[in-house]
């Protein structure tokens, strides 16, 4: 886990300072990695890389980056781990290769000087990486199908910028740091900024699942090579599971194998523990493989002896299954105390992040450079609500909207009750409920879209909406699993909701904050849900009449879990933020929302100014 960076000269009215800026820009990254860093310049000066290294594989200074093949042709920074590059290199060697070292980052060097792009499709991993083709004088760029990895890019002054952070990007000359409608409309609405935006028009995510190239002054649009959602249909009849108990032994193979290869380290591991059932399943299976693992659970002092403390019942699974176990309980106080440290580490504002913050924090101060964390299973195996919700909603709604204009007149009959009486969201419903897209913005939507106008520039709200597209670039996302044939209703809808949690809500909200809350303390974050190889091992499964979901995963471990965790009604993980800011009753997420925005963005306006500069919580509880 590392962060990375790197600048391409495009044109020749680039007039900056190459090295200092490669410096200013991999500086801003020093948490991602604290172990070494090192700078490359090209030898005809126009391209650099930087890197900091968070040693986790091969911890021997020569695999430091940036590194080079022996003649000098490719030099890679890379941010992320390759779990199958034992395998990988392997077949590398049968075709004549040979390695200096024993890590993954000259085996994905080597992929690529033997495939080019098409050696992405060979790897299992989370990564976002550049490798210069000097021969080619071509820099390409790429980043894993889930997005696990963070990788941003911008242009200004005549050169391409890339880094791990956007953050960092503040640091590059030339760069057009100008509000960018969609990524602060997106970010109320959602909670998140929906990539590939940023709130900077000149800053842009690499899409999940895409490369680019640049070079002799042009850049391409990024070009997809794989996406989740798109395994869910390839997979042959033959492979489906015909009964319960090959269904069963089938999932946990996969599953076991998959937490096997997260496991795959030359540091300690540890497991994020909580009284769930995905934290639980992982903790399992991780006890299975011998390897040594600890588990490490967070509390919340507000809510110590509540049926919201999950301590009690970490406990008991962690000696289940004979782990070593670590608990800690956050109070105000810490949180007043770290909470300009987590401001500052956010990179993107978010709603989310809190509890990986502090449990990641932990970790930290335990020695640990790498946890194990069951972000994924809701989305896989249907653990939240929008999978029973969103289904009847899109069918009830689409037959009433049959009837001409009555979306329009519900919406003005029913706003100005919402807002006073109720979830505006119902305002919304005969609107947009009738549409998958339309059926999941109801569902997780912070924010309604006419609402923003109330705080936000209008002109910006209605420029971004549009920008965005959230709703019809939803309903394309399932439009293929429309049709699938061979499987019922009911796992049709099942695949669309999973689909669209997996492409929106993991993707930009879940594993970006696991990101930046993990780095914030130098911890390399691993999910083993989050797995393409799981996926397309679990799609024949998915077709089968005995579809595998959260039951089934929990009969498949060998050893189960304890019945308090299985018989536990689903909950969100709890984090006492509202009560923490809390300085008037009315106060709670989109409170929280409107904070963050005023203190990470540097041009807060109207109310959203006055919250951000509002008291600081009470210190005591």
């Amino acid at each position: 886990m590392c962060g990375i960076a790197g600048l391409l000269v495009l044109s020749t009215t680039y007039q900056s300072d190459l090295t200092r800026c490669l410096v200013e820009i991999t500086n801003k990254m020093v948490d991602r990695g604290p172990d070494a860093q090192g700078q490359w310049i090209s030898p005809q000066t126009n391209v650099g890389l930087g890197h900091r290294r968070l040693s986790i594989i091969d911890l021997d200074p020569r695999s430091n980056q940036p590194m080079h093949t022996a003649d000098q042709r490719y030099t890679i920074v890379f941010n992320g781990e390759i779990y199958n590059y034992q395998e990988l290199r392997r077949g590398l060697e049968e075709k004549g290769r040979r390695f200096v070292t024993t890590g993954d980052t000259e085996v994905l060097l080597q992929m690529f000087a033997e495939y080019g792009p098409l050696m992405l499709g060979r790897l299992r991993g989370m990564y976002a990486f550049g490798i210069w083709d000097e021969e080619a004088q071509q820099l390409f760029l790429a980043r894993d199908p889930f997005g696990i990895k963070p990788l941003y890019y911008a242009e200004g002054n005549g050169c391409l910028y890339f880094a791990s952070q956007v953050k960092a990007l503040l640091e590059a000359p030339g760069v057009d740091l100008r509000e960018q409608s969609a990524g602060h409309v997106g970010f109320f609405v959602w909670g998140s900024v929906p990539e590939p935006f940023t709130l900077y028009r000149g800053i842009r995510c690499l899409p999940s699942g895409t490369w680019l190239v640049a070079g002799k002054g042009k850049v391409s649009e990024p070009r997809q090579f794989a996406s989740p959602a798109g395994t869910f249909t390839q997979f042959n009849w033959d492979e489906v599971p015909t009964n319960q108990s090959e269904c069963n032994a089938r999932l946990h193979d996969a599953l076991e194998e998959s937490v096997r290869m997260h496991e795959i380290a030359d540091v300690p591991v540890g497991v994020f523990l909580s009284a769930g059932v995905d934290s639980g399943v992982i903790a399992s299976l991780a006890s299975e493989s011998g390897n040594p693992v600890e588990a490490l659970t967070l509390g919340f002092d507000l809510l110590r002896g509540t049926p919201q403390d999950e301590t009690t019942l970490a406990a008991k699974v962690a000696k289940q299954y004979g782990l070593p176990h670590d608990v800690e309980f956050i109070d105000q106080a810490r949180f007043v105390e770290q909470r300009d440290r987590l401001l500052q580490h956010m990179d993107q504002p978010t709603i989310d992040g809190v509890n990986v913050y502090f449990i990641s924090w932990l970790a930290h101060q335990r020695g640990f450079k790498v946890a194990l964390s069951g972000l994924g299973g809701d989305e896989l195996f249907g653990g939240y609500p929008s999978f029973r919700q969103i289904p009847p909603t899109v069918r009830t709604v689409s037959a009433i909207n049959s009837i001409p204009s009555l979306a329009r007149a519900w919406h003005v009959i029913t706003a100005p009750l919402a807002r006073r009486f109720t979830s505006p969201k119902y305002a919304s419903l005969i609107e947009y409920g009738g549409s998958w897209g339309g059926a999941y913005l109801l569902r997780r939507g912070l924010f309604m879209p006419w609402e923003l106008a109330r705080f936000l520039d209008p002109e910006m709200v209605r420029q971004g909406w549009q920008e965005l597209g959230s709703i019809g670039h939803m309903n394309a996302l399932v439009q293929p699993l429309v049709n699938l044939s061979g499987i019922s209703q009911e796992q049709r809808d099942f695949l669309r909701v999973s689909a669209l949690e997996m492409s929106f809500y993991m993707r930009s909200q879940l594993l970006r904050d696991a990101d930046w809350a993990g780095m914030a303390h130098s911890l390399e974050i691993r999910v083993p849900f989050v797995d393409m190889a799981l996926l397309r091992k679990l799609a024949p499964l998915r077709a089968s009449k005995v579809s595998p979901r959260k039951s089934t995963m929990v009969h498949a471990l060998k050893k189960p879990l304890p019945a308090e965790i299985v018989n536990r009604p689903k909950s969100g993980f709890s984090v006492p933020v509202r009560e923490w800011m809390q300085a008037t009753p009315e106060r709670g997420l989109r409170h929280w929302a409107k904070f963050v925005y005023g203190r990470l963005w540097t041009s807060p306006v109207g109310e959203l100014k006055e919250i951000a500069e509002a008291d600081d919580p009470p210190t005591a509880a």
